[in-house]
């Protein structure tokens, strides 16, 4: 069996290449390629989301190969097309946003994707956020370096907030999301939830309450994002849902960046309205130099970092090789995208 190994600078080909060898064993041929991401930005690729390299450099690799692994590699209906042997291709990200789904399916190629492979750098990220907004971590540290001794900070109406007694909304309760949650309540946090999927119980027996959306936004001090993007989502948090806040609350999304309206946000910090707002992923990635946010009060920004560590980038690999060898010695497989593919 020919196998393709389209790794990244994150999930690197030969990590990927290794995992599937530990899984699978020796007799099996290999190809690779390298995509440029994260040294070049994602971006959309024909008709699939956040895909790295081209359409041409994964059918030539693809070339005799009935298995892909990947977390970058745009698969679209021109690349089923063009490899008619191809019968699984395992993404290893929470969704497989680089496929076209409807074209696997058609063509019979199984999908499956890597649930929960960075809930744990996600969160703690998030957290991390949430403690920088509410602390001033980051722009006080920002100002000294600069050469501003910030001494005000101190006084007592311009600290910042603990999470111990702090209501913390939570939108979105998926694998991330729950982890948030456990150790906002450690920190003695309220914490509420907002999600029409999520199990009631489960949310409760976390010490947290499960809320609608509005009620959600007018009760916390902190709202972090953790919803999956979808069409109903977009825009969820938009300028009518940033109203409903308290004054001088705290916005956070490790997310993704389509989940906000980004328009209103730079007079909602100047008015107050928002008290800080901590953001790791955006609706234009990179930023442009325009950004209206550059020059906001009380901004955090990173360069969509909540999920990057080492153990990451191995959790990703070991989860896709672990469907390889599924595949390979004919047992179901554990996170298929397409069940309409059932057995490839």
């Amino acid at each position: 069996m020919r196998i393709l190994a389209a790794g990244d600078h994150f999930v690197g080909t030969g990590l990927l290449a290794e995992a599937v060898r530990a899984e699978i064993g020796a007799g099996h041929e290999f190809s690779e390629l390298t995509l440029p991401w994260p040294v070049e930005p994602f971006g959309p690729v024909a008709n699939v989301h956040e895909a790295s390299g081209t359409e041409e450099q994964v059918i030539e690799a693809l070339a005799g190969a009935e298995v892909a692994v990947t977390q970058m590699a745009p698969f679209t209906k021109q690349v089923f097309t063009a490899v008619p042997g191809l019968k699984l291709v395992s993404v290893c990200r929470g969704g497989p946003v680089n496929v076209d789904l409807a074209a696997a399916t058609e063509a019979g190629v199984a999908v499956t994707y890597a649930p929960g492979r960075n809930a744990g750098a996600a969160a703690e990220f998030a957290v991390g956020m949430i403690l920088a907004a509410m602390r001033r971590i980051s722009t006080s540290s920002a100002e000294l370096l600069g050469g501003t001794w910030r001494g005000d900070y101190y006084a007592y109406d311009q600290t910042g907030l603990e999470l111990d007694g702090t209501t913390v909304g939570l939108v979105g309760y998926g694998a991330i999301g729950a982890r948030v949650a456990k150790v906002l309540v450690a920190f003695g946090a309220k914490v509420l939830v907002s999600d029409p999927f999520a199990d009631p119980a489960r949310i409760s027996a976390d010490g947290a309450e499960l809320v609608e959306l509005d009620d959600l936004l007018r009760r916390s001090f902190v709202v972090s994002l953790h919803a999956r993007l979808t069409e109903e989502t977009r825009h969820l948090i938009d300028a009518a849902k940033l109203a409903l806040l308290p004054a001088g609350a705290v916005l956070v999304n490790t997310a993704r960046g389509g989940l906000l309206d980004y328009s209103p946000l730079p007079e909602a910090l100047r008015s107050g309205r928002l008290g800080a707002l901590a953001l790791d992923v955006y609706d234009v990635e990179p930023p442009p130099a325009d950004w209206a946010l550059r020059d906001a009060p009380n901004v955090i920004a990173t360069p969509h970092l909540a999920g990057a560590s080492r153990q990451t980038a191995e959790r990703a690999a070991s989860i896709v090789a672990a469907e390889v060898g599924r595949y390979v010695r004919g047992e179901a497989l554990a996170n298929l995208a397409n069940p309409e593919v059932a057995r490839p």
